[in-house]
C-alpha cells in the first residue's frame, strides 16, 4: 500500500455548523449591545423631553400669574386715573363759573342737569313733555334703553355690563329759537299737514345724574314682552339685556361731573399725548380732525375714515318733529314716500319735500295708555302700508282711503318687525312670541308659522325678519343670538346663523341675495354667507371652503339696533345706540364715515331703494331725519 494512499483532510460537517453558529452569536452579542445603546439613548431623550415639557408647563404657569398680575395693576391704574381725571374735571368745574354747571343743585324742586353731547351751554332746561317709552325691542326683555328723569332728557342707560364712560363724541350746539314746525293734535285720521322743520327743535335737557327709575315708571311697554317665568315684581328688578339683577335707584353712566362747557356748546377737549386720528370713529373729538375729513352741519357733522378712500359726502335734508319716539321708519319701494312709526300712530311723508301726507291711525283702539308701532312697511306697489304694534296685531292700510283694508291676528306677542316679498305676495312679520309667520297678502291667511323649537333657549323671541330679493328665502334675527333662515314656499328651516355674542337686533339682505346682514347688541354686524352648510344650499352658488361668517364690521361704541344695504349693494348701514350712523364697506369692512345727527338711540335706519341716494333715521329724540348720500368729488 503507497504511503500517498491516505483520506484527504477536509474539516468536518459537525465543525462547520460550529463555526456558523459562532459567528451568529457574535453577531447576535453585537446587535443587542447597539439595542441596549439604543435603547440607553432613548430614555435618555424621553428624559430630556420630559424636563423640557415640566419646564414649558412651568413657563406657562408663570407667564399666566404675569397675566393676571398684569391685568389687576392695569385696573387698579385705569381705577387711579379715572379717579385723577374726575377730580381734575371738578376742579375745571370750580373754576369755569360762567358755564353755571353746578351738579347737584336744585332749582324749583328739579335738580340741574348735567350737560350731555349735543347740550348748550345752558344748564338746568326742561321739557315739560311726558316721560319717554323705552326705546327699542327694550321695556320688559330688555329693561330701560332710554334714561329718563321724568323732564324728557333722552339719556341712555347701558345695561350693567356696558356701563362705560359718555361717549366723547360731540356735536355743534342747537339753536334755541323755536322750530317752525307746525304740527296738529287731532286724533283723527286727516290730520293738518305739517311743514318740514327748516331748523331742528330746541334740544331736550341733558342726561340728569339723578337715580335710575324702574320700568313700574314707565308709560306701559315699549318693549319686548315679559318672560312668563319671572313675577312682575321681580322682572322689575332685573335689567334683561344682561339678566342680572340691578339695585334700584343705581346711577346710570353719564358725562363727568363737572365737565367744561366750551363756548361752542362741546365739553372741553381733554389733553391729548399725540394729534391725529386713532382707533374708532366714535373715540374721535371732532374738533381734532382736519376740515377735509369732516362735515358739519348746525347740529351734526359727520367724521370720515382716514384710513379709507373717501367715497360719499353725506348731507340733512329734513328734520321731522314727533310727539313720541320714532320706533321704525321706513321708504316705499319708488323712494316717494317715507313712514313713521309712533306712539298710536303713523305717519307718512314725501320723501323729497318732506310734507307730511297723512297720519294712519286706527280710532278703534282706546285711547288710554300707548300704543308704540314697531314696524312699519310699504307693499312693493305703493298702496299699502303694513304696521305692526303692541296689540300684537298687524294692520294693513290702505294709503289712499285712509283706512285699515284688514287686520292678521294671530301673534301672541309684540309685533317687532315686517316685511314685504318683492312680488308682494306675501308678507312676513316677526313677534315676541318665538314666531315669524307668512301671510298671503291676497286673503290675509297664515300660510307658515316659522317657530324656534330649540328647547335650550329661554327667550328665543324674534327681534327682526327680512326677505330675500326673490322672495324664497325669509331670514329673522332672534335674543337667543342666532339668525336663522326659512324657505317661504315650505316653512323649512335652513340655516342657522352662530356668530354672535349678544342678542341680534335686525337683519337685511344684501342686494345679491346670496349674503345677509345682522346688527347684534354685542356692538358689532356680521356679514354672513347662505348656503355655506352642506346640503343646504336651497340654489344659492355657494363656497363650502369657509364658514357662514365672512366679515365682523367693529366701530360702535354700543348696541346695533338697525341695519341696511344701499340697493347697489356698495354700503351696508347702521343705526346705534351710540347715537351714531356708520357706512361701511362690505368689501373691506372698513367704515366710510360715522355720522352723529340725533340726542339718543338711532333706532331705525332705513335707505332709499330707487330715486335719489337717500336714507332715513328714527330715533329716540323723537326725530325722524332724512338724509341724502352721493359719490365724492370736488
Amino acid at each position: 500500500m503507497s504511503v500517498y494512499n491516505h483520506r484527504s483532510m477536509v474539516p468536518t460537517p459537525q465543525n462547520r455548523i460550529i463555526e456558523v453558529l459562532d459567528a451568529i452569536r457574535g453577531e447576535f452579542e453585537k446587535i443587542t449591545q447597539d439595542i441596549y445603546l439604543y435603547k440607553s439613548e432613548k430614555d435618555d431623550f424621553e428624559h430630556k423631553m420630559a424636563q423640557q415639557t415640566q419646564e414649558m408647563s412651568n413657563f406657562q404657569q408663570s407667564l399666566s400669574e404675569l397675566e393676571r398680575s398684569q391685568q389687576t395693576l392695569k385696573k387698579q391704574y385705569e381705577d387711579e386715573i379715572a379717579r385723577l381725571r374726575q377730580q381734575l374735571e371738578q376742579a375745571q368745574a370750580r373754576t369755569g363759573g360762567g358755564n353755571g354747571n353746578n351738579n347737584g343743585s336744585v332749582s324749583n324742586g328739579h335738580p340741574e342737569l348735567t350737560p350731555g353731547p349735543f347740550s348748550t351751554s345752558s344748564a338746568g332746561l326742561h321739557s315739560h313733555q311726558p316721560p319717554p317709552p323705552n326705546i327699542g325691542p327694550g321695556s320688559n326683555y330688555f329693561g330701560g334703553i332710554m334714561n329718563a328723569h321724568g323732564q324728557g332728557p333722552l339719556g341712555l342707560v347701558a345695561p350693567p355690563q356696558m356701563n362705560e364712560p359718555s361717549y366723547p363724541i360731540q356735536a355743534a350746539p342747537l339753536p334755541t329759537a323755536p322750530s317752525s314746525y307746525i304740527g296738529s293734535n287731532s286724533p283723527g285720521l286727516y290730520q293738518t299737514p305739517a311743514k318740514a322743520i327748516s331748523q331742528p327743535p330746541p334740544p331736550p335737557p341733558p342726561a340728569p345724574s339723578g337715580p335710575y327709575h324702574t320700568k313700574d315708571e314707565w308709560p306701559s311697554g315699549y318693549g319686548f314682552p315679559q318672560r312668563v317665568s319671572n313675577p312682575p315684581a321681580v322682572q322689575n328688578q332685573m335689567d334683561m339685556n344682561s339678566g342680572q339683577k340691578r339695585k334700584s335707584g343705581s346711577i346710570p353712566p353719564g358725562p363727568p361731573a363737572g365737565q367744561m362747557i366750551m363756548p361752542t356748546g362741546r365739553p372741553a377737549p381733554k389733553p391729548q399725548a399725540a394729534t391725529g386720528i386713532t382707533g374708532n370713529l366714535a373715540d374721535v373729538d371732532p374738533d381734532s380732525v382736519p376740515a377735509n375729513m369732516k362735515i358739519e352741519g348746525k347740529d351734526w357733522f359727520a367724521l370720515f375714515n382716514p384710513k379709507a378712500a373717501r367715497s360719499l359726502k353725506v348731507n340733512l335734508m329734513s328734520t321731522l318733529e314727533h310727539d313720541s319716539v320714532v320706533c321704525c321708519v321706513k321708504f316705499s319701494a319708488d323712494g316717494r314716500l317715507l313712514a313713521a312709526g309712533c306712539n298710536r300712530s303713523t305717519y307718512i311723508y314725501d320723501a323729497i319735500t318732506s310734507q307730511k301726507i297723512c297720519v294712519l291711525q286706527d280710532d278703534n283702539v282706546q285711547k288710554d295708555g300707548d300704543l308704540y308701532i314697531r314696524a312699519v312697511c310699504f307693499s312693493p306697489d305703493g298702496v299699502y302700508l303694513a304696521t305692526g304694534a303692541e296689540d300684537k296685531q298687524i294692520r294693513i292700510w290702505d294709503i289712499a282711503k285712509r283706512r285699515i283694508r284688514n287686520i292678521l291676528p294671530g301673534h301672541e306677542q309684540d309685533i317687532y318687525s315686517l316685511d314685504f316679498s318683492r312680488d308682494g305676495r306675501i308678507i312676513v312679520s316677526g313677534s315676541g312670541d318665538r314666531t315669524a309667520r307668512i301671510w298671503s297678502m291676497a286673503d290675509g291667511q297664515c300660510l307658515h308659522v316659522l317657530r324656534i323649537k330649540d328647547v335650550d333657549q329661554k327667550d328665543p323671541g324674534i327681534t327682526s325678519v327680512a326677505v330675500s330679493p326673490d322672495s324664497r328665502l325669509v331670514a329673522a334675527g332672534s335674543l337667543d343670538k342666532m339668525v336663522r333662515v326659512w324657505d317661504t314656499h315650505t316653512g323649512n328651516l335652513l340655516e342657522k346663523l352662530e356668530g354672535h355674542k349678544d342678542s341680534v337686533y335686525s337683519v337685511a339682505f344684501m342686494p345679491d341675495g346670496k349674503t345677509l346682514v345682522s346688527g347684534s347688541l354685542d356692538k358689532t354686524l356680521k356679514l354672513w354667507q347662505l348656503g355655506t352648510h352642506e346640503g343646504r344650499g336651497h340654489g344659492i352658488d355657494r363656497d363650502r371652503s369657509k364658514g357662514p361668517c365672512k366679515m365682523t364690521f367693529s366701530g360702535h361704541k354700543d348696541f346695533v339696533l338697525s341695519v341696511a344695504c344701499t340697493p347697489d349693494g356698495n354700503w351696508v348701514v347702521s343705526g346705534s345706540k351710540d347715537r351714531g350712523v356708520q357706512f361701511w364697506d362690505p368689501r373691506t369692512g372698513q367704515t366710510q364715515f360715522m355720522l352723529q345727527g340725533h340726542k339718543n338711540s338711532v333706532i331705525s335706519v332705513a335707505i332709499s331703494p330707487a330715486g335719489r341716494p337717500m336714507f332715513a333715521t328714527g330715533s329716540g329724540d323723537n326725530l325722524a331725519r332724512i338724509w341724502s348720500y352721493e359719490p365724492y368729488g370736488p
